[in-house]
């Protein structure tokens, strides 16, 4: 080589040297980093992807914390609920402690109707103090905001999901297709030896007795009757059973020439409702039923929800769908006519935020309605705080005991359904969405990780291999640089 400006090896040796710098200055600092990709320059494609994933990595994240703090708030009413049914059953105990009142004093049963106000007190006091970081569980707080409802033929409802639209409301139809029952049976005069048909009061035969046995859901009883006793007499006494047998009765004129009979009706209504009447002495004639020769049932309502067919006991509707879930009683008027009714579900309710996006398919909800003294009983029989000192069911009027016994009983059954609810809501919706949850954030940090994170065993290796030609390329260069000095061996 006989040129001395330009060392066109040397050049060749700078640029390599370059090149084996720069790749050793990216292992050091992939090595240093732990991450292959530190900048859009080291794989554009790569860098997208693990952005997209690392994005859908947080929203996971978020998902399993939001889970978290969900079934903390739902633990927390749940074991708040777990209080109230073990006041509910101290409740009960004293109700039928009081009922005994060949053994009660009076002022034991006074003492009982004290610790009875004392225990409800209790009840009030945990429904409108159990909370979760300021927010109110059990007082109705969490409850869904109903509008439109019509008392007179939905007295009581219950709503614990709605999916609601955004910004709107969820219009919801109540349609009665069949009409709720009681059981009813109804018996004659038998001639000569039963009931009578002389006269319109119906007298039995001078002489004869009657003795009947009255079943009923609640039980059976047996009555007799002397000659002569008026058909008014025998329905009221047998009505005045009928909490014990859950069947009452009435005069009742039957035929075309106005023969007076006995009408016996169930008490509630419903297929699980049914009216036996059988003689044990004396005749007469009793209407076939469809159950028997004298044994006749009620019948459930047939109720639409949104043309959603109901579960119904009685008057008492249920439906749980994906978009609706909620409990109806019926007044009696509605449930025993053809007929329809509306509400809406305008909001309210717990909501959580339990999948990686913001939407809809990732929000479930439950509605918590209130737990106090005022909400919990039944419609039929009246509410938890008329059992209190002064109330129209107060344990020391012993003509009420049994409502009062009916009322807890409902309301121990309200609890613990809704107690039962929370659980399958924790259990079924939000504990396995966690445990989803957790396998999807195992499997994108997995997949982020192959794209963006160091290989350590291959960048160590690239390391050394960029060592050694950087050593080289400089060695190298300098054997370059002593090249131009072979045109001194020309001077001489």
């Amino acid at each position: 080589m006989s040129r001395i400006n330009t060392n066109v090896s040397a050049l060749q040796a700078i640029s390599k040297l370059n090149n084996n710098q720069n790749d050793l200055a990216k292992r050091l600092e992939r090595l240093s980093s732990g991450l292959r990709i530190n900048r859009g320059a080291d794989d554009p494609a790569g860098l997208i992807a693990s952005e997209s994933l690392r994005s859908e990595t947080r929203g996971i994240s978020t998902a399993i914390d939001n889970s978290t703090r969900a079934i903390n708030v739902i633990s927390t009413a749940d074991a708040a609920l777990g209080e109230v049914s073990k006041l509910l059953l101290e409740v009960k105990r004293l109700v039928n402690a009081s009922s005994n009142s060949g053994a009660l004093s009076n002022d034991e049963v006074q003492a009982n109707q004290l610790q009875v106000d004392s225990l409800l007190e209790s009840i009030n006091r945990i429904a409108n103090s159990t909370q979760f970081n300021g927010k109110k569980l059990l007082n109705g707080e969490l409850a869904y905001t109903i509008s439109g409802q019509n008392t007179a033929n939905l007295q009581r409802l219950q709503v614990f999901g709605a999916r609601i639209p955004s910004g709107g409301g969820l219009p919801v139809t109540v349609q009665v297709t069949q009409s709720a029952q009681t059981a009813v049976l109804n018996i004659t005069q038998g001639g000569t030896s039963g009931l009578s048909a002389a006269g319109t009061t119906s007298t039995l035969k001078s002489g004869n007795a009657v003795t009947v046995e009255v079943r009923g859901r609640l039980g059976t009883e047996v009555f007799s009757f002397t000659a002569g006793t008026t058909v008014s007499s025998i329905a009221t006494a047998i009505t005045g059973f009928k909490s014990l047998t859950g069947v009452s009765a009435t005069v009742n004129k039957t035929g075309t020439n106005s023969a007076i009979g006995i009408k016996f009706n169930s008490v509630g209504y419903g297929s699980e409702e049914f009216v036996s009447v059988r003689a044990i002495s004396g005749q007469f004639t009793v209407a076939i039923g469809d159950k028997g020769d004298h044994e006749d049932g009620g019948r459930d309502a047939g109720v639409l929800f949104n043309g959603q067919a109901a579960s119904v006991t009685g008057l008492t509707a249920r439906i749980r769908s994906s978009g609706l879930d909620v409990v109806a009683d019926l007044s009696t008027a509605f449930g025993t006519t053809l007929g329809s009714t509306t509400f809406g579900v305008t909001g309210g309710g717990a909501n959580f935020q339990i999948g990686p996006q913001v939407n809809s398919d990732g929000l479930v909800s439950i509605g918590i309605p209130s737990i106090t003294s005022s909400n919990l009983g039944s419609t039929t029989s009246g509410y938890l705080n008329t059992i209190g000192t002064g109330g129209t069911n107060a344990i020391t009027d012993a003509a009420r005991q049994p409502t009062a016994a009916d009322i807890v009983s409902a309301a121990i059954t309200q609890v613990a359904i809704l107690s039962g609810r929370l659980g399958g809501f924790q259990a079924n919706q939000i504990e396995t969405n966690l445990n989803s949850q957790r396998v999807a954030l195992e499997n994108v940090k997995a997949s982020e990780s192959s794209i963006r994170d160091t290989d350590y065993a291959s960048e160590v290796a690239n390391l050394t291999r960029s060592q050694i030609l950087v050593q080289s390329t400089t060695q190298i260069l300098g054997l370059a640089n002593q090249i131009p000095q072979n045109v001194l061996a020309l001077l001489r």
